[in-house]
């Protein structure tokens, strides 16, 4: 399996290094609109010349909203579009993750939550028990939602905030 990344900026090189991790792909490319990488394919438009059954994309663009435009984009393309977990991340197995979500590690996802499609939970983030997480959010590294919240979608909880439970957002 391969993984191409669209965007190599900061937030790019982390889902490539715990995709790595996975022991996953097989292969990890980048497509990114500065072209001066020699680890750059091509531009980010290209990404169709690159789907086939066996290719994974993620859009790794710390905009929560260009995040979100570009895994509609690929959805409606029929591309595979990847969700990474790290290893020592939890996820509760009465949990959803949607496609396109990144947890890295030690995020925690709580039983009955759900993180929408295009979520980030950045390191050391806990979404406790039945709340939503709408689609796009990021969630900053220490932050926590408490239990029974509903974050509205591509919003960005700031590092080590917490959203008390039942918190309107």
């Amino acid at each position: 399996m391969k993984l191409i990344i669209l965007g190599k900026g900061g937030y790019g090189k982390v889902v490539a290094d715990v995709a790595q991790q996975l022991n996953k792909y097989d292969e990890i490319y980048f497509l990114d609109d500065s072209l001066n990488d020699t680890d750059v394919l091509t531009t980010c438009e290209r990404y169709i010349e690159y789907m086939d059954e066996n290719t994974e994309f993620y859009p790794a663009f710390g905009n929560n909203e260009v995040r979100l435009a570009w895994i509609e984009k690929l959805l409606s393309a029929n591309a595979q579009v990847a969700t990474i977990i790290a290893k020592d991340a939890y996820v509760s197995p009465k949990a959803t993750v949607e496609k396109g979500c990144v947890l890295l590690n030690k995020s925690i996802v709580n039983t009955d939550s759900i993180l929408e499609k295009g979520c980030l939970l950045n390191i050391a983030s806990v979404v406790d028990h039945n709340s939503t997480i709408g689609e796009g959010s990021h969630i900053c590294i220490g932050a926590v939602v408490k239990a029974n919240n509903k974050i509205p979608p591509c919003f960005k909880l700031e590092a080590n905030q917490v959203i008390e439970r039942g918190e309107i957002v």
